[in-house]
């Protein structure tokens, strides 16, 4: 128990200063705790992502009636057949991209906006493509409704990325193809990684990091299992079988 007692002191002070942060706010504990109890605990340390996590209100960008599990430590539906990832995936995925200030991100798979809108706060721009229409107009509004002006949204298919805007420093993929679109990598800037679940019905997540001559770095990060991405990314997946 003794052992223990610096871990649980720690965790007692950063609760309270979050909390402390966000006063008025009802779910400012359970969004600190979150943090705390599923993101930092399992090893996602980086202070800007916790800190980026600790004040994006997750409950905003998830239906009324499962809002009450909104700091819960599980994926939650949010409509057409989607889900926001579990806190600590959306921690993790965040933490590998390894976002500098003055960043562009390109996200695919707006879903509820909450990614991106963790993203916003750690990236000068944050790119994002639903291919859902009614998902990417309501994470649209929310991000709007809350202030996250640096957060561009288009309804559209992800798989040929946003080409105009690109390259991207770090490229987000929230759905699982069955290997990474071409036109993804060719958007990463040299020295940037992109994330993504990758494969069929289960996945690895995986890291690619962009080196100086064009060609990528690969590493796995360990087995998840994410809603398959569709569109062109699904047909060319069926097509090479």
């Amino acid at each position: 128990m003794a052992s223990r007692l610096p871990r649980l002191t720690l965790s007692v002070l950063l609760l309270a200063a979050c909390a402390a942060a966000s006063p008025g706010d009802q779910y400012a504990q359970a969004r600190c705790r979150m943090v705390d109890e599923q993101v930092r605990a399992r090893g996602v340390d980086d202070r800007r992502v916790l800190k980026a996590m600790e004040q994006v209100p997750r409950h905003r960008f998830v239906p009324q009636d499962v809002r009450d599990r909104a700091y819960d430590d599980r994926p939650l539906p949010i409509g057409s057949g989607q889900t926001i990832s579990q806190p600590y995936i959306v921690g993790l995925m965040t933490e590998l991209l390894e976002i500098k200030p003055g960043d562009r991100v390109l996200e695919i798979g707006t879903g509820s906006g909450y990614q991106a809108a963790v993203l916003s706060r750690l990236a000068s721009n944050v790119y994002t493509i639903e291919i859902v229409s009614p998902l990417g107009e309501q994470a649209r509004r929310t991000l709007q409704e809350l202030g996250y002006t640096n957060v561009h949204a288009r309804i559209g298919d992800g798989y040929k990325g946003w080409p105009e805007a690109a390259p991207f420093d770090a490229i987000v993929v929230t759905a699982a193809p069955p290997q990474v679109p071409k036109p993804l990598l060719d958007q990463l800037a040299v020295g940037g990684n992109l994330v993504v679940p990758e494969g069929d019905s289960w996945q690895d997540l995986t890291v690619y990091t962009k080196q100086r001559d064009g060609s990528f770095r690969k590493r796995k990060e360990l087995p998840v299992r994410f809603v398959p991405m569709t569109g062109e990314a699904q047909k060319n997946g069926k097509g090479r079988r």
